[in-house]
């Protein structure tokens, strides 16, 4: 368990908040951390002035619009309540720098494609990018706060480049990694399990943790706010995420085992569960983890874990990824050899493109993997999904693994639209002539649709491959469907057929 370390006194911390004048914090990156992140804050703290500040024009548009860049329950009702009073969102990025007391940088950190760690390290590009820009611009002390998930150390390297260029300007640098669900984000930041602040085991680096300690502290119980050195916080980013994927993998693994001996992996979810010690969160079988984080974060892990000799260690955590890429092909695989051996020419419908309900985050979703896998047997894919756009979908199927965390401006501005996939804005409509359904999203109206419409208006045999257990399968049967659910007994149909080809 980590510690709680002690801050300095109040007696002795001679913090920002002891000034007369508004404190001014900038964001650096309006994304799915940093806009959320702020708005709250924003919210929480009347007193402070929050600016998001980004390089893209179209996405600060958004910001100040009413049509948000990004989906999330309750997001747009706290930007309301905020925009304008002590929220805002802005492009001119370097006078909102120098005006600031605490920065936060919340921008990307995508898996370099190559050169030295290609497919497991961390780009600090963007991160070096804005440290550089803080350094150059600054005229007055800062605190500078890493939100990004970035790798153990990377606290080290920045401090380096703005020691180097400080002119004589002092920086505290703080790790304050975000431990956000999408989907529940909002509620995760108005009521945390913790904030973790991490800082530099001096008096001035004390001073820096109880700065941005006072500003959670406007709504988060002291108790929850928990201090550590700068390394243990980057390290428990990364743990904790890797810990979550683990949980998904081993139930993701299990499921494959119930497929071959009649076992429900919803019953065994539920009975290993019930054990204290393990709980119930994370053990929902499914088509595989996605999201920005949970395969970075992991190969990045893995990465630290090589260059610090520990190749055990490393392959530990690969295992992870591999059982995640296994069970996507899976799917695939049933899919394929359910429909005899061939689903070349035949319609597909998909259903949920987002990689979980209630975001329209498409970032490494599982459904890209299927539906590329789908395509490279030549079917027709016509997708439904109530937040993810046409262009979105396009973009992602075009795309080259790795390009999707760069920023907007530097990916494909015109992707080549992939002619065998359709977008429509009804489930019924997707399914519609299909030979196939795949529940890829558990998005909560695809348990209340109309299955005996969708089966009349589907070709015979009518399959239904659920990726996300929402549906129930003998209710389907019933009606006429040949079922596929993960981890459940076997349709009759689908015995002894091969899992994996």
């Amino acid at each position: 368990m980590v510690q709680q370390r002690t801050v300095s006194s109040a007696t002795e911390t001679s913090s920002l908040f002891v000034d007369a004048k508004m404190v001014k914090i900038c964001c650096i990156g309006a994304g799915y951390v940093g806009g959320p992140t702020m708005a709250v804050i924003a919210l929480k703290c009347p007193s402070i002035e929050v600016v998001v500040v980004d390089i893209s024009a179209t996405r600060i548009a958004a910001w100040n619009s009413d049509q948000l860049p990004i989906y999330e329950p309750e997001l747009e009702d706290v930007v309301k309540q905020c925009r304008g009073r002590n929220l805002f969102f802005s492009t001119d990025v370097e006078k909102h720098i120098c005006d600031a007391d605490i920065i936060f940088v919340s921008v990307n950190t995508p898996t370099k494609t190559r050169g030295l760690g290609a497919g497991k390290a961390a780009d600090l590009t963007y991160w070096e990018s804005a440290a550089r820009m803080i350094a150059d611009v600054s005229k007055s002390d800062k605190i500078v706060v890493e939100k990004s998930t970035v790798p153990v150390k990377t606290a080290e390297a920045i401090e380096k480049i703005l020691t180097h260029n400080s002119k004589g300007i002092n920086y505290q640098i703080l790790s304050n990694p975000e431990f956000l669900a999408e989907g529940t984000a909002i509620q995760d930041l108005f009521n945390p399990d913790r904030v973790l602040i991490g800082g530099r085991e001096t008096q001035e680096g004390r001073k820096a943790v109880q700065a941005l300690k006072e500003v959670y502290a406007n709504w988060v119980p002291e108790d929850r706010i928990i201090t550590t050195n700068l390394w243990s916080a980057e390290l428990s980013k990364l743990a904790a995420n890797a810990f979550l994927a683990q949980r998904i993998s081993s139930v993701n693994a299990i499921s494959a085992l119930c497929e071959a001996t009649g076992a429900n992996v919803s019953e065994v979810a539920y009975a290993v569960g019930k054990d204290s010690r393990i709980g119930p969160k994370f053990l929902n079988a499914s088509v595989g983890f996605g999201g920005s984080c949970f395969q970075k974060d992991i190969l990045n892990l893995v990465y630290i874990c090589e260059c610090n000799g520990l190749p055990e260690v490393a392959n530990y955590w690969k295992q992870v990824i591999k059982i995640n890429d296994y069970q996507k092909s899976r799917f695939v695989n049933r899919v394929v050899s359910s429909m005899f051996n061939t689903v070349s020419g035949k319609k597909i419908a998909v259903l949920g493109f987002a990689f979980k309900k209630d975001t329209g985050d498409t970032r490494e979703t599982p459904a890209i993997d299927v539906c590329k896998g789908l395509l490279g047997d030549k079917a027709k894919i016509s997708i439904y999904d109530p937040q993810v756009s046409e262009d979105q979908i396009q973009r992602d199927l075009a795309m080259n693994k790795f390009d999707w965390d760069h920023p907007i401006h530097l990916q494909p501005m015109s992707p080549t639209a992939v002619k065998e996939v359709t977008m429509t804005w009804d489930a019924y409509e997707a399914a519609k002539g299909a030979h196939g359904v795949c529940i890829l999203t558990e998005w909560d109206e695809f348990k209340k649709l109309d299955y005996a419409k969708i089966f009349q208006n589907m070709q015979k045999p009518a399959f239904i491959f659920d990726g996300r257990n929402v549906v129930d399968p003998e209710k389907l049967r019933e009606i006429g469907f040949i079922v596929y659910s993960i981890g459940k007994p076997l349709d009759p149909w689908l015995k002894d057929m091969p899992a994996v080809v």
